[in-house]
């Protein structure tokens, strides 16, 4: 009767210490990979900026996959940009106008609202859905081409991936991104505008006077600044890991796992940054 429990002890002894091997070397292997692939993202980027700008200068910027990399992400996240920045800004209006009322301040709802889509919604929706549904489908492409060894025959030919494949994209994702920060700002407002109008019965000129009296050109800025650099860390982070990818096909689902999960955490340490820095610099134009 005491030889199961013998085996028990011993099985449960065996994957205790097969846990603490596995978090052992994974402690001790992580930070040397975080470093190694925050390193080649780095490296990345600044290469691909390089010849951006001088393949731009000298004519052999790849127009034709830039415009076709561009019409695709485009056509990929502009329906879920709306669909999503929609909902977003009708919940912040929501909240704004419930806040507004308990302080007896309702006529600041238009210009809470209007600034925090125009500073915050529009550029982080933007990213994010960037970093889904185009990082994922840039990150599939180059890792498919990487296990084929398509990319290790274009070194060969004398082709440069990075500027066949990287750079257009990047070209092409900050374009994309700039555009449809603009389109999310300009459905935020207008959902919250409608929303606040026929759902709160809000006085649609005291939302649009406070929203003119609050709002700057530096809130267009610093959207765009931000869209600029979202498209950058999207693209970057989806290319290198694409161009990383080891293992088969198994390798590339998880890169491209890899690229959604490190887009949108560095997207969400990069827009805190940006937002304190903004309010350190420009403090009068912040409610």
């Amino acid at each position: 009767m005491s030889a199961p429990a013998a085996g028990t002890d011993v099985a449960g002894q065996s994957a205790v210490g097969e846990i603490k091997r596995w978090t052992g070397g994974y402690l001790r292997r992580h930070p040397l990979a975080s470093l190694e692939t925050v390193g080649g993202q780095v490296i990345l980027g600044v290469q691909a900026i390089r010849y951006l700008c001088t393949d731009i200068a000298t004519g052999q910027f790849p127009f034709r996959e830039f415009v076709q990399q561009a019409t695709f992400m485009a056509k990929t996240a502009v329906v879920p940009t709306v669909a999503v920045a929609l909902p977003i800004s009708a919940t912040m209006s929501i909240q704004f106008g419930l806040l507004a009322g308990q302080v007896g301040a309702t006529s600041l709802a238009g210009a809470a609202g209007g600034l925090a889509v125009i500073r915050q919604v529009a550029p982080l929706v933007t990213a994010i859905l960037l970093a889904a549904a185009v990082g994922s489908a840039i990150c599939s492409d180059l890792g498919a081409r990487t296990i084929r060894e398509e990319i290790d025959a274009m070194e060969v030919m004398g082709v440069s991936a990075l500027r066949k494949l990287v750079v257009p994209r990047l070209a092409a994702g900050i374009l994309v991104a700039m555009g449809l920060t603009g389109l999310s700002c300009f459905v935020g407002f207008l959902g919250g505008y409608l929303f606040n109008v026929y759902a709160q019965n809000g006085v649609p000129g005291s939302y649009l006077a406070t929203f003119s009296s609050f709002a700057t050109i530096g809130d267009l800025w610093l959207a765009m600044v931000k869209a600029v650099t979202f498209g950058v860390i999207v693209t970057l982070v989806s290319c290198q890991k694409g161009l990383s990818t080891k293992g088969g096909p198994g390798g590339v689902a998880n890169s491209v796992n890899a690229a959604v999960v490190a887009s949108i955490v560095l997207l969400m340490i990069v827009n805190a940054g940006f937002t304190e820095l903004y309010t350190l610099l420009f403090p009068r134009t912040t409610l």
